[in-house]
């Protein structure tokens, strides 16, 4: 099966990074089922003219007038063992919405960025889950995988695994049985036609793949 360049997951998550600007995160957020905001977001989506479905997490950047206008509908979890957005998706996956879009994610702080990514090879374990940036999409990979492309497309492979053995097809840069022992190695590659392979013998892989350029934006 051919990974498609974004999957139709119609349960949003906005985290606390910078809010979505680009036509293709935020179609997602206009089409969502339902839309849980970590507590810090929940302003930014008031302000875009939304209202959250839920509230997850700690609640500490929550105001109190707002915690008050949507008691009804907050998830408080104080547990500092995990972020925001970790207890975000695991509110979703206890109610088996385990199809995911996470939006939001980056923009503000780096170390925050560079963590709430990294996190997604971990909920891929246990949900299906994609990152929408207001550049493209990251995908978890834990098994080899087929992608849909267009020729000249902006690829990153990121190996959370340094041992992890590839090969690339379809790709500007090809890999033929090596490793990505560093995260910068496996950047700004370019794909080639309508679709790209990824082989791997095991580990776990961020995928990123620019938005395509028809798309109006930034």
């Amino acid at each position: 099966m051919i990974i498609p360049l974004a999957y139709p997951y119609h349960t949003v998550i906005i985290a606390n990074g910078v809010f979505p600007r680009h036509p293709v995160p935020l179609s997602f957020l206009r089409e969502a089922s339902r839309i849980i905001c970590c507590d810090g977001a929940t302003e930014a989506l008031l302000e875009y003219g939304l209202e959250p479905d839920y509230i997850a997490g700690d609640l500490d950047s929550l105001s109190q007038e707002l915690q008050q206008r949507y008691s009804h509908r907050l998830h408080h979890d104080p547990d500092q063992y995990y972020n925001d957005l970790t207890k975000a998706v695991n509110f979703c996956t206890e109610r088996q919405w385990n199809e995911i879009t996470i939006l939001g994610a980056t923009g503000k702080r780096e170390d925050h960025s560079i963590g709430n990514t990294s996190l997604l090879v971990n909920y891929a374990e246990y949900a299906r889950v994609q990152m929408i940036t207001d550049y493209g999409v990251f995908i978890p990979l834990l098994k080899p995988g087929r992608f849909e492309c267009f020729a000249g497309q902006q690829v990153s492979i990121f190996s959370l695994t340094p041992d992890t053995v590839f090969t690339f097809h379809g790709l500007k840069y090809p890999l033929t049985g090596e490793t990505l022992s560093q995260w910068w190695q496996g950047t700004l590659n370019e794909a080639t036609g309508a679709e790209f392979t990824i082989e791997m013998d095991r580990g776990k892989v961020l995928v990123f793949r620019e938005h395509p350029h028809s798309v109006s934006g930034l």
